[in-house]
């Protein structure tokens, strides 16, 4: 089968790229090779005769609601067998269940005066038939891949609207009785909040509970393997209940508005187990005044241990959430602690921890990621012979069991790829139709985010009341809280590591490739303070420490991460890094930008190289068995110009000083048009412009000051991180 681009097709409210299918139909003997009784499979190619057949696909690249909706009913038609399943998991970008579900069954559906053009030269009997059944494929689609769509208490009115339909057009038909069902199945299921095992709240405690800094005796009861199997069990339980569609760009960037405070709560509850035990981490080790030296440092044991059977059990969240919590500021600046973690431990502490390693785009956690979803056990490779002895002989226990595993993956993976492509790719197209090329790169992802939700159905984990009981008893420290009893517990640490300030940069730029777009940074002041949070366009929020995670009760949901490094070489993990110049000769990108001092305290700049940000290969690659297009062109990312355009991370001086939004500019755009779309992405008033000047950060000391009418793409300085600062004017 060979494939060969067909060019466009442009339709009123519609374009499609069109594909030539060549396909071999016929293998057969030529002249001579039959007068001497040879078959055609059995003669070299020279000796036969090959007939071919070429077909056409068209797949849908812009169009109009209308021109989409009509096409769930023409695609197969149209040989383009995955748009329906692209269309139900991407639409609520762009439209709503209601306005879909009407377009289909009052424009398209009514059999009485439908005119459809697929079956408009047959007779009518034949065309009710043939509309009856693409109808029912498609409602039958919706509803095994959707049916939360429906979910609208106490109303149900599409589902509701939906049943009418059925029993005029279908009666008696399976449809019908399935709808009525999925009707009385969600009247009768209690509306309930998806707590996801995690939440602290006095409610969710049995009655005379109260929240408790941790037991160490009690915490040293529970089994490494039972304590990783509880918190896989809750991290699977909440995996599972993922809708894909909230983890759209669109969707889950509109999450800090308040009007949207109980938006994609699904993917909130998932963020927060993950905040709870990155949180635990943190008070079992320095909950307890106490604890002596030996007595933390096997406590770190004990976690490191836990992570390791997370990562047989396949459980990327909580292994990372483990080994976020480890590399956080408090954690990680207990020298004399770490130095009496035996030297094995550390060995595997180091393995784990290079899983999550941010090089390429964090290629290594990718491509293991996608080898273990579809295997039946866990692939463990390691360099140090006695840790390889111990992790084949615990995952010979697993395989013993004889139940296979499933994958649960770090959400925030997918949440960044999704992020940028919304930033990079616009929804809209010449003419105000509706990009679906977007929607087919933003399904790649999708796709295997409803893999690996499959893939968890294997799991066979029957939880332990006993241990989650106390994972919800227990008390939270917060960032000054943890930061101080930290120094208590080591206050000459800090002479011979990195100080919280001097590890801004190297937080921030961990940060910015987490999850996605917004980056919270340490405050100036130590012990680092919290500070509410939240994110827009593209753009999860991580803060620089998992322990700083006392946000506003809106905020909670946010993902912490850390920087990564090593409590014996806390350069070692950036040793890599190739430091930007910061001089005031290289700074100076062009003659009309001035570049003016700032004080030394800020927390801005960074002398480290960022990367590319998001490497496009990555979240760009088409599915095997997709139809075929002609090579995409490279999407824009951060920190890197290409093609004319870019992706900058722009904050708000002030206020909202340590949150970044993504803003995707071209070599056409100037200071008031980038300023505009700043402002609106803080949810601040964009007629403002004049009262505002836009400046780069060039390292802790130095920034880029732009004139009013600058050229940002051609202005700004390349050769340093494309962070800005968005200020209002003195």
């Amino acid at each position: 089968t060979t494939f060969q681009d067909g060019g466009e097709e442009v339709e009123d409210g519609a374009v499609y790229n069109v594909t030539l299918k060549k396909v071999q139909i016929q293998q057969a003997a030529n002249k001579g090779a039959r007068w001497l009784g040879g078959e055609g499979d059995q003669l070299p190619p020279e000796h036969t005769v090959r007939q071919y057949e070429t077909s056409k696909i068209r797949a849908i690249k812009a169009g109009t609601l209308e021109k989409l909706v009509e096409n769930l009913l023409t695609a197969f038609g149209d040989a383009d067998f995955s748009y329906i399943s692209i269309f139900l998991a991407t639409y609520r970008a762009f439209a709503s269940p209601r306005a879909v579900l009407e377009l289909l069954l009052d424009r398209f559906g009514n059999l009485e005066t439908s005119s459809h053009g697929e079956v408009a030269n047959l007779n009518s009997l034949e065309s009710e038939m043939v509309l009856r059944a693409e109808i029912a494929s498609v409602l039958r689609a919706w509803l095994d891949q959707c049916s939360e769509d429906f979910r609208e208490p106490p109303d149900y009115m599409c589902l509701l609207k939906l049943l009418d339909y059925l029993k005029n057009n279908m009666p008696n038909s399976d449809m019908e009785s399935r709808v009525q069902n999925l009707l009385k199945q969600f009247q009768n299921q209690e509306v309930e909040a998806v707590d996801g095992f995690c939440s602290t709240s006095s409610s969710d405690l049995v009655d005379g509970e109260e929240l408790e800094i941790s037991n160490p005796e009690e915490f040293s009861s529970f089994q490494d393997h039972v304590v990783a199997e509880q918190l896989t069990y809750m991290d699977v339980m909440l995996f599972r209940r993922v809708v894909p569609y909230h983890c759209l760009g669109s969707i889950w960037s509109q999450r800090d508005k308040k009007e949207n405070k109980n938006l994609a709560p699904t993917v909130r509850a998932t963020i927060t187990q993950f905040n709870a035990v990155t949180k635990c981490v943190i008070s079992t080790i320095l909950g307890t005044r106490e604890l002596k030296i030996q007595q933390r440092a096997k406590i770190i044991e004990k976690w490191i241990h836990i992570a390791h059977e997370c990562r047989i059990l396949k459980n990327f969240s909580s292994l990372r959430a483990i080994i976020s919590a480890l590399q956080s500021n408090s954690i990680y600046r207990l020298k004399t602690t770490w130095m009496c973690v035996s030297k094995d431990i550390l060995l595997m502490y180091e393995e784990l921890s290079d899983i999550f390693s941010d090089h390429d785009n964090y290629l290594t956690s990718r491509e293991l990621l996608m080898k273990e979803a579809t295997s039946k056990f866990a692939n463990l490779d390691s360099s140090e012979k006695e840790n390889q002895k111990k992790s084949q002989k615990r995952l010979q226990l697993q395989k013993n069991k004889g139940v296979m595993q499933g994958t649960v993956p770090y959400l925030g993976t997918f949440l960044t790829d999704l992020i940028m492509l919304d930033t990079a790719l616009q929804d809209y197209v010449e003419g105000g139709l509706i990009n679906f090329e977007k929607r087919r790169r933003e399904f790649e992802v999708i796709a295997q985010i409803k893999l690996l939700q499959s893939s968890c159905n294997s799991y066979c984990l029957i939880p332990d009341q006993k241990f989650i009981q106390w994972f919800r008893r227990q008390r939270h420290l917060t960032e000054e809280e943890s930061y101080k009893l930290s120094r208590e517990a080591e206050a000459a640490a800090d002479t011979n590591i990195l100080s919280p300030k001097s590890q801004k940069s190297m937080v921030k730029r961990i940060s910015t490739l987490f999850l996605g777009t917004d980056v919270f940074t340490p405050p100036k002041e130590q012990p680092l303070k919290s500070s509410p949070v939240g994110g827009s366009s593209g753009e999860s929020t991580d803060s620089a420490s998992v322990s700083s995670c006392e946000f506003n009760h809106s905020e909670t949901e946010d993902v912490c991460v850390t920087p990564v490094s090593s409590p014996e070489d806390p350069l070692k993990k950036i040793s890599g890094y190739s430091l930007s110049s910061c001089s005031p000769d290289s700074s100076m990108s062009t003659p009309s930008s001035g570049v003016s001092d700032k004080g030394s305290g800020s927390s801005k700049g960074s002398v480290f190289d960022a990367g590319s940000g998001l490497d496009s290969g990555s979240i760009i690659s088409r599915d095997s068995g997709s139809v075929p297009s002609s090579a995409p062109r490279v999407l824009p990312v951060y920190n890197r110009q290409s093609e004319g355009s870019c992706i900058i991370r722009v904050s708000m001086d002030g206020l909202h000083a340590s949150v970044y939004k993504s803003i995707l500019i071209t070599n056409q755009d100037r200071i008031p048009d980038v300023t505009q779309r700043a402002l609106l992405k803080h949810n601040l008033e964009p007629d403002a412009v004049e009262d505002y000047e836009l400046v780069q950060v060039i390292s802790e000391d130095k920034e880029l000051v732009f004139p009013r009418d600058a050229n940002v793409f051609y202005g700004m300085n390349s050769h340093v991180n494309f962070d800005f600062i968005l200020r209002k004017k003195a």
